[in-house]
């Protein structure tokens, strides 16, 4: 299954610094997305909800 984020928001995370050296996040039902806030017509990376959960929980453990 292609999970679709046609309709989804991206989101910017609140730690950006203002210069848009960034990543947004969106999320649908089972995926999560992750773009480039300053290319944002490179596409997205998507990845199962579980995998990403993991991701971060990892790297708020660092």
């Amino acid at each position: 299954m292609t999970p679709d984020f046609s309709a989804a928001t991206f989101k910017t995370s609140s730690r950006t610094d203002g210069t848009g050296t960034c990543v947004e996040v969106a999320v649908v039902p089972g995926f999560a997305a992750v773009r480039d806030t300053k290319y944002r017509a490179g596409g997205h990376i998507a990845v199962p909800a579980r995998s990403f959960v993991a991701f971060l929980r990892s790297v708020v453990a660092c």
